[in-house]
């Protein structure tokens, strides 16, 4: 724990401002993580079956409520569609897609800001390197020639602090934005495919 205090007090503000980052990050990641696993997490498959089951037996008002006992997009989409599902087939592609202009952007919200927060930790350990041997060759200019290698070696060991956290910071972050995106495209993938399934087995079938 004393070492940690100290590489922080030795890398200066650039280390308190890496650690917000960080903080940031992690906030981003257990929010995103909750969101995208857990308040949309739902067996589309069994979803889609139950629901065209519902719609081609009548019971309209029952699929509405299977779709209400979630909280996930594909049901809220879903829901919007059933809602003007007398209204002809046009009404109802109209309000699959509203409801998915506004679902899909909250599956996406705040990711892209991982990555940000990855190249700004990595910048701003590298400029705290970069202040930190200024510093440093600045502090043994004016020493005793004997000194110099010592303190020359001790203020580039402070300096790379700064570098080290940031890149520790950055590589979680990446490797959480690359998870996290690849999740929520496979996540909006199934949701499309899903509602052009259940239009075209209830709506599409009507029509025809």
């Amino acid at each position: 724990m004393e070492l940690i205090y100290r590489a922080f007090d030795a890398g200066g503000i650039f280390m308190w401002i890496i650690l917000g980052a960080l903080i940031l990050g992690i906030s981003i990641i257990v929010e995103r993580y909750l969101f995208i696993n857990v308040k949309n997490r739902i067996d589309s498959t069994k979803f889609v079956s139950r629901i065209v089951e519902l719609i081609q037996a009548g019971n309209l008002a029952n699929a509405i409520e299977l779709c209400r006992a979630s909280k996930a997009a594909l049901p809220t989409i879903t829901e919007a569609g059933l809602h003007e599902y007398g209204k002809g087939p046009k009404a109802v592609q109209n309000a699959l897609e509203l409801a998915a202009m506004t679902e899909i952007p909250k599956m996406e919200r705040r990711t892209h800001y991982l990555s940000m927060i990855a190249n700004v930790a990595t910048l701003l350990g590298l400029l705290g390197t970069i202040i930190g041997l200024i510093q440093s060759f600045q502090a043994v200019a004016g020493a005793d020639s004997s000194q110099k290698a010592a303190l020359l070696s001790a203020g580039i060991s402070v300096a790379m602090n700064t570098t080290a956290f940031g890149l520790i910071v950055a590589i979680p972050c990446m490797v959480f934005h690359s998870y996290l995106q690849s999740k929520t495209n496979n996540i909006i993938d199934e949701i499309n495919e899903s509602v052009a399934r259940i239009y075209q087995k209830t709506i599409g079938a009507r029509s025809n």
